[in-house]
């Protein structure tokens, strides 16, 4: 039994620490390039992250009672794609030092305001619909979906959590970003879920 727990809770790190990479490398592209082309190359990220059936904080938000997810399962996962978010993004930064700025750039323009929480919100919107869209059987909702939130403006948890790892610093943003992630995907699951057509 406790050997299971062990094996449970080591896949619950390897999966997370992956979806980590794959957002990485999607907001690596983000940060080198920028846009136009940068938004749609992030799609890769989640793309993986769904195919592969890893675990990604904001790809779960929306899911906790459909899927019996345990909120302290959820909370796990935020961390371990926190820590390896954060410590992916120095290795990119460290291989390739012209992202930096950007990084930088982007951490200065987050604050705690009611405007950077409904950007978290309305990402959190995007990351659920994104991810039903693909459990229904296409893949549209994230190669338009990722593009949408990113050339919007909205703020993605984990995305943000890398870009601090680039530009080596930190803000308390990201808590809010993560709660304003958690609550907008319940919101939409709320009003789009039904049982007969999940």
């Amino acid at each position: 039994m406790k050997v299971a727990k062990k094996w449970r809770y080591a896949d619950l790190i390897r999966l997370s620490a992956a979806a980590s990479l794959l957002i990485g490398l999607g907001n690596f592209v983000l940060l080198k390039i920028g846009e136009p082309v940068g938004p749609f190359l992030f799609a890769f990220g989640l793309l993986g992250v769904c195919m592969l059936g890893l675990n990604l904080f904001t790809g779960k938000c929306g899911f906790l009672v459909e899927d019996k997810i345990k909120i302290w399962t959820l909370l796990a996962i935020l961390v371990v794609n926190l820590v390896f978010g954060y410590a992916f993004g120095a290795l990119f930064a460290a291989m390739d030092s012209s992202i930096i700025p950007a990084a930088a750039a982007k951490v200065a323009s987050w604050d705690l305001s009611f405007a950077f929480f409904l950007k978290s919100f309305m990402c959190g919107v995007v990351m659920y619909l994104a991810v039903e869209l693909y459990r229904r059987g296409t893949k549209l909702g994230i190669l338009f979906g990722v593009p949408l939130f990113i050339f919007c403006g909205f703020q993605h948890s984990i995305a943000n959590v890398i870009t601090m790892g680039v530009a080596m610093e930190f803000s308390f943003s990201i808590l809010l970003c993560a709660l304003g992630n958690f609550l907008g995907a319940l919101a939409i699951w709320s009003l789009v879920y039904s049982p007969k057509n999940s």
